[in-house]
This record gives C-alpha cells, sequence and structure tokens, in this order.
C-alpha cells in the first residue's frame, strides 16, 4: 500500500485487525479487503453486492493506493470475510482511529443512545440491538457496543464508558440509563452524568414529582431554584424549554435513598413545549446529575442530547437505509454498523459542500477528488 494521504490513518488503525482466515484461503490482503469496504460505503454501498461492483468500477483508481494482487474480491468473499472478523478487535481500531481526528474537550456532552437494527431480523432471531456514545458538539460516533441476546442497554452501557475517554465531558442517558452502576462507572471515568428519570425509578420519581410540583404552586420562587429558558423556531415550529434545578441539601436530603446514588448534585425539571400552527403539544421530564444546579448549561446539555435522533439514528436510516440492511450473518452487522459509523463520521467531518449526508455520499462516488477529500479528514 502507498502512502496516499487519504487512507494512511486508517490503515495504521485497522492493519492490527486479525485475519481469521486460514493460510491457503488468503488470495486477498486483509486490508484491502477492509478499505474497499469503507469506501465502497461512503460512497453509496449498502450491501456486498454493492461494495463488489464499487470496487470493479473504481479498480484502477483502487488499485493506486492498494495492492489488490488478484483483482477485486467477490461479494461472498466481503461476506465471510466481515462475518468472521472479530468485532471488538474491529471495533478497537474504530475507537483507535477516532482518536486520531478527535480530541474531546472540556464540557462536552457524550450522548449514550440505542438502535435496532431491524434487517438484521431472521428466521425467529431477534435483531441485533447497538448503543453507540455520540459526541454531540463535533457529532462524530466515539465508539459502539452490541446489546448481546437476552440482554438489554444496562449491561451494554457501563462496556462501553468503560472503553471510552471521557473524562470532563457531561454524559447524557435515557431513563433505560438511570442506574447507580452507570451513574458509578461515569464519575470513575472522570465524567459527569445527567440522566433521565421515569416512573420506573420508583420513589426517585415520586419524591422528585411532588416536590416539583409543590413549588410550582409558589411558580418556584419559595425556594433556591435556578432557572433557564430556551426558545427555538424553526419550519413554522416554535419550541420553548424551560429548566429549574436545585442543589440545595435539604431538598437533596428529601428524596428516600438519596444516597444510593453516588455524586448526585442536582434534581432537575424540563417543561417543553412545541406549538405547530394551532396545536401546541407540552412534555415535563425530571432528571438527576452529578452536576452543580446550573440550569442554563443542563439544558443545553439536554439539547444536545436529544439531537442523536437526528443526527446519528435518522441519518443511519435515511442516508445509509440501515433499517433495510439485509447484512445478517454471524458478525456481519456489528461489522458492517462499524463501517456505516466510519463512513458517517467522515462525511460529517467534510465541511466544504453543504449539503446533506446522502449527497455527499452520491458525489463521493462521482468524484475521486472529493472522495479523497472525505477520507483526509
Amino acid at each position: 500500500m502507498s502512502n496516499e494521504p487519504g487512507t494512511r490513518n486508517i490503515a495504521a488503525c485497522f492493519s492490527k485487525v486479525t485475519d481469521p482466515r486460514i493460510e491457503r484461503s488468503k488470495r486477498h490482503k486483509l486490508l484491502d479487503i477492509i478499505l474497499v469496504a469503507i469506501c465502497g460505503v461512503i460512497c453509496g454501498a449498502d450491501s456486498w453486492v454493492d461494495i463488489e461492483m464499487y470496487g470493479n468500477a473504481k479498480k484502477e483508481w483502487l488499485k493506486t493506493f492498494l495492492e489488490l494482487p488478484n483483482g477485486i474480491p467477490s461479494h461472498d468473499t466481503f461476506g465471510r470475510v466481515f462475518a468472521a472478523i472479530d468485532p471488538e478487535e474491529f471495533e478497537r481500531s474504530f475507537r483507535e482511529w477516532v482518536q486520531t481526528i478527535h480530541e474531546l474537550t472540556q464540557g462536552q456532552v457524550i450522548a449514550l443512545d440505542g438502535k435496532q437494527l431491524r434487517g438484521t431480523q431472521e428466521g425467529g432471531k431477534s435483531a441485533i440491538y447497538m448503543v453507540s456514545a455520540w459526541a454531540s458538539e463535533n457529532q462524530l460516533v466515539l465508539g459502539q457496543q452490541k446489546v448481546e441476546e437476552k440482554s438489554n442497554e444496562i449491561t451494554a452501557i457501563p462496556q462501553l464508558l468503560k472503553l471510552l475517554e471521557i473524562k470532563g465531558c457531561i454524559v447524557t442517558i435515557d431513563a433505560i440509563g438511570t442506574q447507580t452502576k452507570i451513574a458509578e462507572t461515569i464519575l470513575e471515568r472522570g465524567g459527569d452524568y445527567l440522566l433521565a428519570v421515569k416512573e420506573n425509578q420508583g420513589h426517585l420519581f415520586e419524591d422528585m414529582h411532588y416536590l416539583f410540583e409543590v413549588d410550582k404552586q409558589s411558580d418556584f420562587k419559595e425556594a433556591p431554584y435556578r432557572y433557564a429558558k430556551m426558545v427555538n423556531k424553526n419550519h413554522g415550529r416554535i419550541e420553548v424549554r424551560q429548566c429549574w434545578a436545585i442543589s440545595d441539601p435539604e431538598y437533596l436530603s428529601s428524596i428516600r435513598d438519596i444516597d444510593r446514588w453516588p455524586g448526585l448534585k442536582s434534581l432537575i425539571r424540563i417543561e417543553s413545549e412545541r406549538t405547530m400552527g394551532k396545536t401546541t403539544e407540552s412534555q415535563v421530564s425530571y432528571f438527576i446529575s452529578s452536576l452543580e444546579d446550573d440550569a442554563k448549561k443542563i439544558l443545553n446539555a439536554k439539547r444536545s442530547h436529544w439531537g442523536v435522533e437526528n443526527c446519528l439514528h435518522w441519518v443511519l436510516d435515511i442516508a445509509f437505509n440501515e433499517d433495510h440492511s439485509r447484512v445478517r450473518k454471524d458478525n456481519s452487522p456489528h461489522n458492517f454498523a462499524i463501517i456505516r459509523h466510519m463512513a458517517l463520521n467522515l462525511l460529517k467531518m467534510e465541511q466544504s459542500l453543504k449539503v446533506g449526508i446522502k449527497a455527499k455520499r452520491l458525489r463521493c462516488g462521482w468524484d475521486t477528488d472529493y472522495l479523497l477529500n472525505v477520507l483526509s479528514q
């Protein structure tokens, strides 16, 4: 392989992946297979057949920096190899690559959220579920963890947190992640947590709901609350979010079993109101945090978490057709999900073309100079 600038960092990180094949079946270099697949997915390929077609269409260009001793692998070869590659090792190479392109800043929000890959369901087998870590400010996937069968996000989230560098960051998770062990793991890793509280939290939800409802009667003026408000207008929609946060020790001590929650410093109420035309919808949500009661900071952090649906999951479905993917065999769905995340990161970082991700994928397929620009991020 040449020192092509567009692939140097990628090659350095993914060259460490162990080749799962026996020696006599190695007609194609493993790194060639990985890099053709990455380039293919960036350029619009959504299956192994697509990747083979892409490789054959761009073979002469790919040979300028790949060895390709026996040409472009068949779609069956791509499928077999990625079904056999250890996804934990592949994920480790992905995280190492992310560290070469991205540096976390103090106070950055890392949103953890799960998504089911619906197209991976087959023959009574459950579709795989992935928990991803999303750097909200830079809009990059930092890592992902597959939820094992007969398990749930509660076990996957701590595993992912232990693999990430989160020191100085604010970790946000939906209600399923509101677990004492998860809060403890975040603090041990040097981060702060902002966790949603819903009815399934029992006493915690009941006590917080009671406190805030009582103080609402006096418009929150009889207690040392800190307050922030955010108004957004977009495409005829008006969204108003208000936050009340309190760190008063007397209030904290009124929550039953408060000592179970390590580092808990503030109780939070966020009221969201959305108006479209003549229709208005409102919602009240509760949160706990290891942050002090800085209502503005907390409201900004929570808004960043809400963005993960539009910036990550929605884009994977619309621009990468993830929910309709039929990549199903063995480790293939997990490994293909990592490639999609890598492609998304590269396309997000490229800022010269002011269009959506789907259009950028098309441009990469048409224009190798632009593809090199994307790979060079």
